[in-house]
């Protein structure tokens, strides 16, 4: 991709394209290390900037992590594929599974509650769960460990006079989670909607992430329904965007 007056690619870029390429043919496998900048700046002739940007290219796009003052190497993770449709079937949680279990496997993962408990809505959350502008929200705020690895924090709110005295207002909410106590409360979640986009993260979404320089976040905001066409939940996440592919399936209409 030309991206100056010559034509030719920057030396960083080709750099980065050609560790790229070593670690796709496994010439530097999960955990290995890379050549370092003194190394890169010997074989390729380049000064020590574009040999730090070359591998910045392979930072950024989460092929690789930076140790302190050890070097840079190949991320040792597995992606998560995370299968938007099939994980959150009524099936799933219904059957008193977490909606993770489509994503995970068999993997190692922790869910760690951060809180839970009544404050306001966030602006424009109110209306939408029919508390009003300002009103009173139960909020979960938790953070997914895969692996060892923090790869997702979210916020769940819901209408915390429906949660209270209820798992929902509790750090455990029990088999299922919130969508089967919602469902044994008659505001069973019968359809979704996914909005999703990405941005840098911000400060403390960077620190719960422990996210690399120059690695975004993936946002998703879930909104689920009841049968009446009622807003039950809405669920707001950041995804670390190195860990993730996001996979829809669907019919064509």
């Amino acid at each position: 991709m030309p991206s100056n007056g010559s034509g030719r690619q920057p030396k960083y870029q080709r750099i980065a394209g050609e560790l790229k390429a070593a670690i796709q043919d496994g010439t530097y496998g999960p955990g290995d290390r890379l050549p370092g900048e003194n190394d890169l700046m010997a074989k390729y002739g380049v000064a020590r900037m574009t040999a730090r940007q070359a591998l910045g290219v392979l930072q950024t796009e989460g092929l690789v992590e930076a140790r302190k003052g050890a070097g840079v190497f190949v991320r040792d993770f597995k992606l998560i594929r995370r299968r938007s449709i099939q994980r959150l079937a009524g099936d799933l949680w219904g059957a008193g599974l977490s909606i993770w279990e489509a994503d995970t496997e068999d993997r190692d993962l922790s869910v760690e509650l951060l809180s839970v408990g009544e404050e306001a809505a966030p602006p424009g959350f109110g209306d939408l769960l029919g508390v009003g502008e300002g009103g009173r929200v139960c909020a979960r705020r938790r953070r997914y460990v895969l692996d060892g690895k923090p790869v997702l924090v979210s916020t769940s709110y819901l209408d915390a006079a429906l949660a209270a005295g209820t798992p929902i207002a509790e750090p455990d909410t029990g088999p299922g989670g919130v969508y089967a106590r919602l469902a044994e409360l008659g505001r069973k979640p019968v359809r979704f909607r996914e909005e999703v986009r990405s941005r840098m993260p911000a400060p403390e979404e960077a620190k719960a992430l422990a996210l690399g320089p120059g690695t975004p976040v993936v946002l998703v905001c879930r909104t689920a329904f009841d049968a009446d066409r009622r807003v039950v939940e809405v669920n707001e996440m950041a995804l670390d965007s190195a860990a993730y592919v996001l996979e829809y399936e669907f019919d064509a209409v």
